[in-house]
């Protein structure tokens, strides 16, 4: 219960009043269900949760409250449309079709092709952009919770993220939900891989962490010194895409160049290409890297 309250706060976070008033209305109505341990689906507290941290706007903080599915069991079932509009009561409708859609199948997996035209035809029977958004954090949320369901499902769950979640969160550019939906779903299909990545990450943490911070630092005044401004993050790379490299190289995690990642975020094209410059003046690149 206190978990749950501490979700139902950080929702209100920081929000305008008339915002946080909608909030609480959406609120009462998908906080009115018994606590039932036996239910395992994403609730839409939890997925609404995980999209504040995104920053999106009001109306798909509603919808994704508004998606759970147990929403439509209540007797009687609410109006979202004349209490929170047109927009979130679309989104809505489409969240649950997404929800529901079970086309999917394993065979899949080696047909690209097939797989392709699902993510399309996901894409284009949604009629807003932000129902398929709310969808990643549902899956990102149904991944969290797998240890509690059978081997079959978990394997069929992290496959399907893998075919045809993650490659959405591509496309439509929210790589902080991309890299978490390869991870948890790379979790359940290779757990040994899995973990031996993560350990050999985890026993080298406090040096990578050190070596962003001296590299961000370094960067940074250099940048500084030539006039541009630039907003710079580090950070390591993500299990799944280093297991790919190990794959596509062939090659042990010991003998990859580049576990770790700096973004430079300047305001223009002739910027960028100073601050590459300014990048190879400083440190040697790698040719076969390049």
């Amino acid at each position: 219960m206190k978990k749950s309250v501490t979700t139902t706060e950080s929702l209100l976070d920081g929000l305008a009043e008339p915002d946080r008033q909608k909030i609480e209305q959406a609120l009462a109505i998908v906080t009115q269900f018994p606590d039932d341990e036996s239910y395992q689906r994403p609730k839409g507290v939890e997925v609404a949760a995980i999209l504040k941290e995104l920053h999106v706007d009001l109306s798909t903080l509603l919808a994704a409250l508004l998606s759970d599915p147990r929403v439509n069991k209540l007797n009687p079932v609410p109006d979202i449309k004349q209490l929170f509009g047109t927009t979130v009561a679309a989104i809505v409708q489409d969240v649950n079709w997404l929800n529901t859609i079970a086309v999917y199948s394993l065979e899949m997996t080696n047909q690209p092709s097939q797989t392709e035209i699902l993510r399309r035809m996901l894409l284009s029977m949604t009629h807003d952009v932000r129902a398929v958004l709310i969808k990643l954090a549902f899956r990102i949320k149904r991944l969290r919770g797998l240890p509690k369901e059978s081997y079959d499902m978990r394997r069929f769950i992290a496959q399907e993220t893998l075919d045809i979640y993650a490659p959405l969160a591509n496309r439509m550019g929210i790589h902080q939900l991309k890299w978490e939906l390869e991870d948890l779903a790379f979790r359940y299909l290779q757990p040994q891989s899995y973990r031996h990545i993560a350990k050999s990450l985890n026993d080298n943490r406090i040096a990578r962490e050190s070596c962003v911070l001296r590299f961000t630092q370094m960067l940074s005044k250099a940048l500084q010194e030539a006039g541009v401004h630039a907003i710079i993050s580090g950070r390591p790379k993500h299990i799944y895409s280093i297991w790919k490299k190990m794959q596509r190289k062939q090659a042990g995690i010991d003998e990859l160049y580049d576990l770790l990642a700096v973004r430079i975020i300047v305001d223009n094209l002739q910027q960028c290409y100073t601050a590459l410059g300014i990048v190879h003046g400083h440190w040697q690149t790698i040719p076969k890297e390049f």
